[in-house]
């Protein structure tokens, strides 16, 4: 596959399936997100509501800086709901749209992974950025 081929792709092509994201509940504690971005070694979990819609995102990042910012105990961190600590308002892309948009918004913003969302925000899937560059550079 030629780069200028790869270049007319979606983000559809080439994000994490469903299956394949960090998803957590909206009602989990902290410790249980950490359990789960671990099991998925991305360093995310995208939060849902009932419905699928995405409520928002924590990352390692995100938790790292709440740990030095707050002053209170750790082990009262891992019991406080990982929504309180999520970024509410992320950064999200469609699944139509193409490959170089979607990396060109992931190197303005500076972030690694992009959930990627239906035009009712529910979470269809995750795109990371080592996977889209890999992608979008491989030469036959």
């Amino acid at each position: 596959m030629s780069t200028q081929m790869n270049s007319n792709m979606k983000v559809k092509e080439v994000m994490l399936s469903l299956d394949k994201t960090p998803v957590i509940a909206e009602k989990v504690i902290m410790k249980e997100a950490l359990e789960q971005m671990s099991e998925s070694s991305l360093g995310i979990a995208c939060i849902l509501d009932i419905k699928g819609s995405l409520l928002g995102i924590l990352t390692d990042g995100d938790i790292r800086r709440k740990i030095l910012k707050i002053q209170k105990p750790l082990s009262a961190l891992f019991i406080d709901d990982a929504l309180d600590h999520a970024i509410l308002s992320p950064v999200v892309i469609l699944q139509s749209e193409s490959l170089i948009d979607a990396i060109l918004l992931m190197d303005k913003k500076q972030v690694w992974d992009l959930p990627v969302v239906d035009k009712q925000n529910k979470l269809v899937g995750l795109l990371h950025l080592h996977s889209a560059v890999q992608t979008l550079l491989a030469i036959d």
